[in-house]
């Protein structure tokens, strides 16, 4: 399809984008490359369209009428055919509001003698009749000789080789509509289900659109208002100051729904539909606002800005959930709210988002005392106690910063030049800046410049700031910190006290800034350390070990792994002999202290499921799996033993399936009846030895039974 054609076509409501599609994202640099691209003829993609009489919600205000017949909606493609359509027509596409780009790549100026791109500015093209808006040249209000024409004007000389070069190079933009944009077209015959599974499979092979936005692309399949409600929500959100992007509300509903943070294709299926809006429903009617009040009201977070990673906030609005909305009790508040902090300064979500979300979230839902427990897993990995050496060279941007501010704000601190308390709810003027204690331009004449880059780090140190109002700081002067400390001690006496500030005159000299600031970072450390600690009691958890884990340290005296119940993987087929190794196991077991075996589970402990086991049993579940595994044990230790000393489990690991069973010690001794490789019986008795099962002999038996069975 021409290029022009397609512009044509969305003016003439034939091309549509759907509703599951993501906002304009495009940056300016992403269309300066398009653009020169097209220019120098450059492949550039393709366009992914599908038509059909039964389009899903569009974007947009037009609504489809079947008296239009087929049409084309835009599945892949959509940035740069959104980015054309602004640059040509130097309009937003009517299928979007301007809210919804989130960078306006109009604008875009061209060098029509250098074809350089750039976006305006003054110095470079105010006197220069080169430099043309782009959309000037697509739409011919500016021409090739105009441009010579301004040139003479300026006293310029335009030989015919230039002439000819700015004529071309016009041309050559002006022939982009005429360029062919590859398309590719799914049938009218294919259903909307169709569609957006095309739409995730082209994208999922791609880096285009993240987990999240595929998985919402698929949840709008099934729900087509789904994007638009949820972004009613981030809107009302974010006037209360909690700024989230549409990828947040996915992770909190897969959350919500599975208690993961990976696994975004668990959501792709329709049968998700009824329970995905229940969860909606409670979480947009009580728990998205109960979070956002709870972090405001007892720890202190105003705005998202001052977060470092929100999605700290999942496991938070997941548990509310979990409570099915209602409002937690004064030691459930304390307990999350020590450990968001925590959260925020050991960066726990800075990496590894979905896997962290799967530990964290699984231990929402299984632990009875979920925020103990995972404040331990960030002690495992960090020390929970802040040290002053932590501050040395730490910027604003560093997650303790915004500590720093909770907690001027939990002890209601207040601005040195208004006295105005940080706690109060402030509006826009009044919003909380960061000012210089020892002024940057003072520091700078001592040597704290960016020529030292060790000396600079200390200038620009977050102990090296004070938290005032907005107004404030645009009031405030560059004056010297001895005499700008002794007015706000004259002023608010209890001021400097209340930000940690160091109340020794002797320290507020330039010479002595870094005596000052070790001062601080001392304070500090102490200061925040006890307001975490006051928080709340958290104590060591008591949860059990997780299968991963145990499968992780390997096998011992009471853990062992088998491959299969009775499927050879060596040689590929059913192998009967594999099943009285599992009897073997389990009488080892019995005869010992107990034990688990965990049949799928290769000796490395890699997880390797049940399905050929299933398959081999001629079924595709556990059900004839299992009863033929009671069998085989009924019939070598009875069925009492069975349903009175073993747990049959089929737990996941992931997203595979094994078996456990858990043995526990017989009562008795057992032994088994064994045929040798020639048929021959033979009796054996087994017990546990370290990691494995050891046919004890008979001289040994003797004393094992009397020390195991005779007590």
């Amino acid at each position: 399809m021409k290029i022009s054609t397609a512009l044509e076509k969305i003016d003439e409501h034939q091309l549509f984008v759907p509703a599951f599609q993501r906002e304009y994202v495009w940056k300016r640099d992403d269309a300066k490359q398009l653009i020169d691209s097209l220019i120098k003829q450059y492949p550039t993609g393709t366009m992914l369209t599908w038509e059909t009489a039964s389009p899903p919600e569009l974007k947009g205000p037009h609504k489809y009428n079947e008296k239009q017949g087929a049409v084309r909606i835009l599945l892949d493609g959509q940035q740069r055919i959104t980015t054309l359509y602004m640059l040509v027509r130097g309009e937003i596409p009517p299928y979007y509001t301007p809210a919804e780009i989130l960078n306006d790549t109009r604008g875009l100026h061209v060098n029509v003698e250098t074809l350089e791109l750039a976006y305006y500015t003054r110095n470079k093209m105010e006197n220069d009749p080169r430099w043309q808006n782009i959309t000037d040249i697509f739409q011919r209000k500016t021409r090739a000789k105009d441009i010579v024409r301004e040139l003479e004007k300026k006293g310029e000389t335009v030989s015919r080789e230039r002439d000819d070069v700015m004529d071309d190079n016009t041309r050559a933009i002006e022939n982009i509509l005429d360029r062919e944009f590859p398309e590719q077209t799914i049938p009218v015959r294919a259903s909307v289900r169709e569609a957006i599974d095309i739409f995730y499979k082209v994208n999922a092979s791609g880096v285009s659109l993240t987990d999240a936005e595929l998985a919402l692309a698929q949840i709008s399949g099934y729900w087509p208002e789904a994007r638009d409600t949820f972004k009613k929500k981030l809107t009302e959100l974010a006037e209360k100051g909690f700024v989230f992007k549409l990828d947040f509300i996915v992770y909190v509903l897969l959350g919500c729904l599975y208690h993961l943070g990976s696994e975004m294709k668990k959501l792709h299926d329709a049968d998700n539909d009824v329970q995905l809006r229940a969860a909606w429903k409670l979480l947009d009617g009580q728990v998205l606002d109960y979070v956002a009040s709870l972090m405001r009201s007892h720890a202190f977070v105003d705005h998202t800005d001052e977060i470092n990673s929100v999605y700290a906030l999942i496991p938070i609005t997941v548990y509310c959930f979990d409570k099915g909305g209602a409002h937690l009790t004064d030691a459930e508040i304390r307990k999350l709210v020590k450990w968001f902090y925590y959260s925020q300064i050991r960066t726990r979500y800075v990496s590894q988002l979905p896997q962290k979300l799967d530990r964290d979230l699984r231990t929402i839902k299984e632990s009875k005392n979920p925020f103990d427990e995972l404040l331990a897993v960030i002690e495992e990995e960090r020390r929970l106690v802040i040290t002053p050496d932590e501050f040395v060279g730490r910027s604003i941007s560093h997650p303790l910063f915004g500590l720093l501010r909770w907690y001027l704000k939990s002890r209601n601190a207040v601005c040195f030049t208004t006295g105005v308390a940080l706690r109060q709810a402030m509006g826009k003027k009044y919003a909380l800046e960061n000012d210089h204690i020892f002024p940057y331009s003072k520091l700078k004449a001592q040597g704290y410049g960016q020529e030292n880059r060790l000396k600079y780090s200390l200038a620009q140190e977050l102990t090296n700031r004070a938290i005032l109002t907005q107004i404030a700081n645009r009031t405030k002067s560059a004056a010297d910190a001895k005499a700008y400390l002794a007015d706000v001690k004259d002023r608010f006496p209890n001021s400097l006290a209340l930000q940690c500030v160091p109340e020794d005159p002797a320290l507020w000299e330039i010479e002595n800034y870094e005596a000052f600031l070790q001062a601080r970072r001392t304070a500090l450390a102490s200061h925040l350390n006890a307001f975490l600690t006051g928080i709340t009691e958290t104590k060591p958890p008591e949860a059990a070990v997780t299968l991963e884990e145990l499968i992780a340290e390997g096998e011992d005296d009471e853990l062992e792994f088998k491959s299969s119940l009775r499927w050879d993987f060596k040689d590929q087929t059913t192998n009967k002999k594999l099943e009285e190794v599992i009897v073997k196991t389990v009488a080892a077991f019995a005869n010992s202290q107990g034990g688990t075996l965990l049949i799928g589970v290769s000796d490395s402990g890699e997880v390797l499921g049940l399905e050929a086991d299933y398959l081999s049993l001629g079924g595709v579940n556990r059900d004839k799996f299992e009863l033929h595994l009671r069998n085989l044990l009924s019939s070598a230790f009875g069925a009492a033993f069975v349903s009175s000393k073993l747990k049959v489990l089929f737990p996941a690991v992931g997203e595979v399936e094994i078996c456990q069973v858990d043995i526990q010690p017989a009562a008795k001794p057992f032994v088994l009846s064994v045929k040798d490789k020639n048929g021959v019986g033979q009796e054996k008795f087994y017990v546990r030895s370290g990691n494995s099962s050891q046919e004890l002999s008979l001289a040994e038996m003797p004393p094992y039974l009397a020390e195991r069975f005779q007590k």
